[in-house]
């Protein structure tokens, strides 16, 4: 009888996550056809909505001009810029007000205070109050955006039963396996976030590339009614999504392409993937936390076995469904592009790397490790 409940589990569990895994490439699949035939539907100049870009910034002197300088290649009329400078120290209020002087699409909202909780979700706040645009735009002031950005991103949302369009965020491409994990794994959760939203049930999103139509916003009792979480962008996107009747979409195409600069250490890339992960495990939205909860769970599951194979063989369908499903999301990352041109041998590595590095922000997240972000401490356990 125990063998027979041990077989059941062993090959129920692969059939089951490899099923799963299947589905998520089907959404996938759907999300990038929907997302092309947006991307031919972009509206004329003369019926182009008025879009308000809205970028927070604390103590980025040091990567913000790549933003400045290629939100400077726009073209889209009836555009405004947003700056919201949270208590910045450093120069680069001087860098912005160099970038703003003599534009009259520009404004800069200067904080002398911040009372968080979630600090950067308290500016944004204040860049959504002042905003004038039907449609709200949002980005970092680490990140570089692609030319014709803000078109591309406006023209997604010409259908008027979307709310919001997620867009992706990969890292800059850079030289050794810490870089190259750092791209892989930014692009396997756009990945993931794409697939789930072509199933109905987009639960993130990328803060730096995401554009709101401002009904919608309404609609939920307005961006204050969005709860404190270490992922804010998520949170939003879980609340339209189960309380507006608004659509939610996310875009693939290169012309959304958004890069922000990789971490410069593996404790700054565990500080930030850890954060990530406890977004998704303890999100306020349950279709989100049981989806992504049961997702890393799963994935742990299978990284957990592979150690005691040796002495429990039979083990071998869990990490074995892992590894097949892993192949399936490389194959769908270098499908929707932009991700490292590594050789065979760096992606066969991550195969194993990036499941075991996901097992370890699981871990780490029940274990209720505490993750330090924009002046804010986020991490101990469920986010309500």
């Amino acid at each position: 009888m125990v063998l027979l409940l041990f077989n059941i589990f062993r090959f129920a569990f692969a059939a089951a996550f490899v099923t799963l895994h299947a589905a998520l490439m089907a959404g996938f699949v759907r999300e990038r056809a929907r997302d092309r035939r947006a991307a031919g539907k972009i509206p004329e100049r003369a019926s182009l909505p008025r879009v308000s870009v809205i970028v927070p910034f604390r103590n980025e002197s040091l990567r913000i001009g790549g933003l400045l300088r290629t939100l400077g290649n726009q073209d889209y009329p009836g555009a405004e810029y947003i700056f919201i400078d949270d208590c910045s120290t450093d120069d680069s209020p001087l860098m912005l007000a160099r970038f703003t002087e003599g534009r009259k699409d520009c404004r800069v909202i200067t904080l002398a205070g911040n009372p968080g909780p979630n600090h950067k979700q308290y500016a944004i706040g204040r860049g959504i109050e002042a905003a004038g645009g039907s449609l709200l735009l949002f980005t970092d002031a680490d990140c570089e955006v692609p030319p014709g950005w803000i078109a591309a991103m406006a023209g997604r949302m010409a259908d008027e039963r979307v709310g919001v369009v997620i867009g992706p965020v990969f890292k800059k491409y850079g030289r050794g396996f810490f870089c190259f994990c750092q791209c892989i794994d930014h692009a396997m959760r756009y990945m993931y976030l794409a697939a789930s939203t072509g199933l109905g049930a987009a639960g993130g999103g990328f803060g730096n590339n995401l554009i709101l139509r401002r009904e919608c916003l309404d609609l939920i009792g307005g961006y204050e009614s969005v709860p404190p979480s270490p992922t804010e962008d998520a949170a939003l996107v879980s609340r339209i999504r189960s309380i507006s009747g608004c659509e939610v979409r996310s875009a693939v195409g290169k012309d959304t392409h958004v890069f922000t600069r990789p971490e410069d250490s593996w404790a700054a890339f565990l500080n930030q993937t850890l954060r990530w992960n406890n977004g998704g495990l303890f999100s306020a939205d349950p279709l989100t936390r049981t989806g992504f909860g049961g997702l890393m769970i799963s994935i742990s599951m299978g990284i957990i076995a592979l150690p005691l194979l040796p002495f429990f063989p039979g083990l071998w369908p869990l990490p074995a469904a892992v590894l097949c499903s892993m192949i399936m999301n490389t194959a769908a990352v270098l499908v929707m592009g932009s991700v490292p041109p590594g050789n065979a041998a760096g992606y066969a590595v991550q195969l194993l790397f990036t499941p075991a590095w996901m097992t370890l922000l699981t871990i780490l997240g029940f274990l209720g490790f505490r993750t330090d972000w924009k002046g804010s401490r986020f991490g101990d356990g469920p986010v309500m």
